[in-house]
């Protein structure tokens, strides 16, 4: 059984990511992704540290063993058995946050409202799942009613990490975007990205 939190759009981002990498086979894992020159099982690896330095902000403890910015791509096992352990830690961190206060996060900005540090790292999922759901042609899994709740989240905490190179410059709206189309232009990707792009 999946854990859930009291956090929906977590919840949603985690089940984007770990639906996304249920499906990959090993053929998959040295693709390229929209991450430049980072392939599918480094955006997994730099996914997995992400949520678990959330995990260590709120906790204080069970924070990523490797640098998430510099992923090998090299896994020990299985994809899932990397991914699932890393999801379950952040839902149970999340659920011991006070809805009313504020967490400390791992982002330069430090303690910020629940709702704003738990969308964070839901951003950070649910995007890292569309970077490998389109790496390997899978559905994206990121829907305009997911992406609607992230962009506030997004306007939020993405400009002062942009000078740090995690983010690229904000590529201009398209007249017919949707929610989706318009969080990952604002984070600097583009949303027909393709391997032959």
């Amino acid at each position: 059984m999946i854990a859930t939190t009291s956090w929906t759009v977590l919840d949603r981002a985690h089940a984007a990511l770990r639906g996304t990498v249920a499906a990959l086979t090993s053929a998959d894992l040295g693709r390229p992704t929209p991450c430049d020159r980072w392939t599918v099982a480094q955006v997994l690896q730099h996914a997995a540290g992400d949520q678990l330095a959330y995990v260590a902000a709120v906790t204080g403890h069970g924070g990523p063993a490797e640098d998430p910015f510099a992923p090998s791509g090299t896994l020990a096992g299985d994809p899932m058995d990397l991914i699932e352990p890393v999801l379950a830690a952040s839902g149970a961190a999340f659920a011991t946050v006070d809805p009313a206060g504020t967490a400390p996060t791992p982002l330069p900005h430090g303690a910020l409202p629940v709702a704003t540090a738990v969308g964070a790292a839901a951003l950070d999922a649910a995007v890292h799942a569309w970077d490998i759901a389109v790496a390997t042609a899978q559905p994206a899994r990121l829907d305009d009613d997911l992406a609607a709740e992230l962009l506030p989240v997004a306007r939020a905490i993405v400009e002062p990490l942009r000078q740090y190179g995690a983010f690229a410059a904000a590529l201009p709206v398209g007249e017919h975007d949707g929610a989706a189309a318009e969080l990952l232009r604002y984070l600097g990707r583009d949303p027909q990205w393709s391997g032959q792009s």
